[in-house]
Order: structure tokens, then C-alpha cells, then sequence
């Protein structure tokens, strides 16, 4: 991945989620952390959790329990695309969005993979799901 230089396009902090308070106040990310950032507020939220967004978040956490077989990867991966789409509407470029979700045993594995707009900027992340804390 390329290495990013703070121009005054990218040059803009958020507040991190999880909120953390340090020494000056509440810390803050840069603007890629904060896309990974509202990807892993997107898995983590179980559905009908936030107030006035029900359809935000498809609770990964739930998915452990569920038959890790075809049908369950790509509900995972429907759902999540259509929620990663809308909430990062502006940040990411849709056309690069890509979701693959695979399992195997007791695992089940989520890459996204996205390009940030604006920027030149091209992130792949994964997170594997397993019941372990």
C-alpha cells in the first residue's frame, strides 16, 4: 500500500470511536483510521441497535452462531455491502467497494477491500471471526 503524505485534502482529523480522553482531550484519527474506524462500527452494531439508523450494522458478533456454510457468506456479504455503501457514502468510492466473506470450521473470515475518494488511496482489511474475544 502506498505510504500517504498530510496534504490539505487528507489533512483533517476526526474523533477516534471508540472515544478515548488523553492528556489535550479526546484523541483523534486521520481520515483513513476513521474509515476503519465507522467499517468496524458497521460489523460490530448489531441491527436495530442505534436509535434512528435500524438498518446500520449487521452484528457480526451474532454470525458465530449461525451454520458457517455458503448461504450465511453471502447474507454477510449482501448486507454488508449495502450498509458499507450508505454509510461511507463520500469517503469511499462505491464502483471499488468489494466484500468477500469465507469460512472454514468455526472461522469466518470478511475482506473489504476500498479506495478512498479524493485520494489515491487504496486500503484491504480483514477480520476474522472466530467466538473468541
Amino acid at each position: 500500500m502506498a505510504k500517504l503524505t498530510r496534504t490539505r485534502i487528507n489533512n483533517r482529523d476526526y474523533m477516534s470511536f471508540p472515544l478515548r480522553i488523553g492528556k489535550q482531550g479526546s484523541t483523534v484519527s486521520s481520515r483513513q483510521q476513521h474509515v476503519r474506524e465507522q467499517i468496524e462500527q458497521i460489523l460490530f452494531t448489531n441491527p436495530a441497535e442505534r436509535w434512528y439508523r435500524p438498518d446500520f450494522g449487521i452484528g457480526a458478533r451474532a454470525l458465530v452462531f449461525e451454520p458457517n456454510q455458503q448461504t450465511l457468506w453471502e447474507l454477510v456479504k449482501k448486507r454488508l455491502l449495502a450498509t458499507l455503501a450508505e454509510a461511507l457514502k463520500g469517503e469511499v468510492l462505491a464502483e471499488s467497494l468489494v466484500v468477500d466473506v469465507q469460512g472454514k470450521n468455526e472461522q469466518l473470515k470478511i475482506f473489504i477491500s476500498y479506495q478512498m475518494a479524493a485520494l489515491q488511496h487504496s486500503e484491504k482489511l480483514e477480520f476474522l471471526l472466530n467466538g473468541e474475544r
